[in-house]
């Protein structure tokens, strides 16, 4: 039935104009807004809708994954645009924020203005 349906995912905020200037401006992605709804546009023509939510909560796991070639020139880039890295217990994270274990590709997480969740890893992008 739903075979040949482009399903894209979304997420809630709290704040849709904060929000568009974090991913336009800070993450620098392509965003649209229509209708109360902000579009971002992720390479390869695949859409991800951020909506507001009165009620908001942050997601409590990551909502989206950002693959990139040198995730330490990439954590370098976004912390000078005032982005802060997250820290967990459990991980061995290095200054940077980076996580580098055996089981898996290297990895930094930080949120977005509504507190939601987002990784950079080094690896190539999910196909």
């Amino acid at each position: 039935m739903l075979t040949d349906a482009q399903a894209f995912s979304g997420f809630s905020v709290d704040d849709l104009s904060a929000a568009k200037r974090f991913y336009g401006d800070t993450l620098g992605m392509k965003v649209s807004e229509e209708n109360g709804l902000l579009t971002l546009h992720i390479a390869g023509g695949y859409k991800v809708l951020a909506y507001p939510k009165p009620d908001h909560a942050p997601a409590s796991f990551t909502i989206l994954n950002f693959p990139v070639d040198e995730i330490d020139r990439a954590v370098d880039e976004l912390t000078q645009r005032g982005v802060e890295f997250e820290r967990y217990e459990g991980f061995d994270q290095d200054d940077r924020g980076v996580a580098r274990g055996p089981d898996g590709p290297p990895i930094a997480w930080f949120t977005d203005p509504a507190g939601n969740i987002l990784s950079l890893l080094e690896a190539q992008p999910y196909e």
